[in-house]
């Protein structure tokens, strides 16, 4: 079994983007625990406060199934890998909607003086430029 701290929260215990409860947790809330887990079953953990055992909380999304913690990370990568994509996609159809642009060689860029009264009310160390645009 592998141990791990956690923090009660008023909807359960939260690990590896699943959420376990159990009703004894209700008196606990807001109290760091340690919980223990077996990497091959996901489905329930067994939490201790004070070194003590409280109870065992199950995850009532895979109550009845023996789910791994391997299987949650794939899981998590596969969906992370189909999101990129859908992004992908979307930038495409985006990018279709607007026209490409146009290189232009231009003018070096060429630093704006500032006047005697606008250089008074500048602050020491601040070193921001200014340029104007060649047309």
């Amino acid at each position: 079994m592998v141990a791990r701290p956690r923090t009660v929260h008023r909807d359960g215990i939260r690990f590896e983007g699943l959420r376990y409860f159990d009703p004894t947790l209700a008196a606990y809330v807001g109290e760091p625990v340690m919980i223990r887990y077996d990497p091959r079953d996901m489905g329930e953990i067994r939490i201790f406060h004070r070194n003590t055992f409280l109870c065992r909380a199950v995850s009532a999304d895979h109550a009845g199934d023996s789910i791994t913690l391997k299987d949650i990370q794939t899981a998590r990568i596969a969906h992370r890998r189909h999101l990129r994509n859908q992004i992908a996609e979307r930038k495409a159809h985006v990018a279709d909607f607007f026209p490409s642009p146009v290189f232009r060689p231009t003018q070096p860029a060429v630093p704006v003086t500032l006047s005697g009264t606008e250089a008074k009310g500048r602050q020491k160390g601040r070193r921001l430029r200014i340029y104007s645009e060649g047309d």
